[in-house]
């Protein structure tokens, strides 16, 4: 196995164990700090709470990552064609890209007038923009040697983006992607915090809140875990999606070979 994976599961490993001693060897009360073989019994035993909660959460962060893909990735395309387009609109993307969500999330709940909704704008809010400048540098990295080959064989612009400029900055589109995905994750669990929404369709975040009014500290912690090993999936998916996309061609996968 390789070492990569080795030292973080044995390091992880260490801390549980170190964590877990403590809080018995200080008598610290579950209420307080649990520790993580209480965790892990409480998430096996409220599963059945935080399961649909999860898929709530899951299903919200990968359409808001859908569409800050799909909306980052046609600006970003539009920006590259038009000098004056992207001087007129970059710099609201800026302004909503470092406006913090917790001030606008609740003007977007209330013109939203629907709860799911104002979810996904908040947490696409949060996604598009490394999307979006990403791959506007991967666009604009292309080798100008390249471009004036193209150039010379009377190849257009739309010609030059197809075959040349989209697949130089397919890396930096990727990487993008690897950091909306967190981003997307985080949009959704915050939004949910500041809208305190409940009910059956409900996210992880209200499941930490409701554990929070009722003192059930081991299920808020079952709950975060929940979201952290969420965060951790889809950034190992979207990293993989990058390796097989990269792998045969680009010096940032070749070198990741063993």
């Amino acid at each position: 196995m390789s070492a990569k994976v080795v030292a973080p599961v044995v390091l992880g490993l260490l801390m549980l164990g170190l964590w877990e001693g403590a809080v018995r060897a200080a008598g610290i009360p579950p209420y307080i700090l649990p520790g993580p073989i209480l965790v892990a019994q409480t998430l096996a035993a409220d599963w059945g709470t935080l399961a649909p909660s999860l898929l709530v959460t899951i299903r919200i962060t990968l359409e808001a990552l859908a569409a800050a893909v799909l909306v980052g990735g046609l600006l970003a395309v539009l920006f590259s064609l038009s000098r004056w387009i992207e001087l007129s609109l970059f710099p609201y993307a800026i302004i909503l890209q470092v406006t913090p969500i917790v001030a606008i999330a609740p003007l977007i709940i209330v013109w939203a007038n629907d709860v799911e909704l104002s979810l996904l704008i908040c947490a696409w809010l949060v996604a598009f923009f490394p999307i979006l400048s990403n791959t506007i540098l991967g666009l604009r990295s292309v080798d100008p040697n390249l471009v004036s080959l193209f150039e010379l064989y009377g190849a257009g612009r739309w010609r030059t983006l197809i075959d040349l400029r989209l697949p130089s900055a397919l890396p930096y589109f990727l990487g993008g992607l690897r950091i909306s995905g967190g981003l997307a994750l985080i949009g959704a669990v915050v939004a949910e915090f500041v809208a305190g929404t409940g009910g059956s369709a409900s996210g992880l975040a209200w499941r930490i809140l409701e554990a929070g009014y009722q003192l059930k500290i081991p299920r808020m912690f079952a709950a975060l875990t929940l979201i952290s090993a969420t965060g951790i999936a889809i950034f190992l998916l979207l990293s993989l999606l990058s390796h097989l996309l990269l792998r045969r061609w680009h010096e940032s996968a070749l070198g990741t070979e063993s």
